[in-house]
């Protein structure tokens, strides 16, 4: 088995709670599928939506991400997959895309130290 990260990104804000709820409920139910399977190696947890942004030689500090950005990270989860094709597959049942959001499925670099 290989390891791979499901970094969920867009999705819907500003929902009523009654939506959270609903979504809440999808994917508390999506997670316990794949954890039965034997898939989930890490939950992972939703990221905040502030934050600092570290760059270049100079380690300028900005605020970021933004909210209204499209693109913005929401979260991970770290899972075990036989193979990158498996992980996509995993991936297809996310609550999330559901509601216009992605799932970017990346596999984790094994580095031998």
């Amino acid at each position: 088995m290989s390891e791979f990260v499901f970094l969920y990104r867009g999705g819907e804000a500003g929902r009523s709670p009654e939506r959270v709820q609903q979504s809440m409920q999808k994917w508390m139910a999506w997670f316990k599928e794949l954890a039965q399977n034997g898939h989930v190696k890490d939950q992972g947890q939703p990221l905040e939506r502030t934050g600092k942004l570290v760059r270049g030689k100079q380690k300028t500090v900005t605020d970021g991400p933004f909210a209204e950005a499209k693109d913005i990270v929401g979260g991970y989860t770290l899972i075990e997959a036989r193979d990158l094709e498996q992980a996509v597959e995993l991936s297809k049942g996310c609550p999330i895309l559901e509601v216009e959001g992605g799932v970017e499925v990346r596999p984790v670099m094994k580095i031998n130290m």
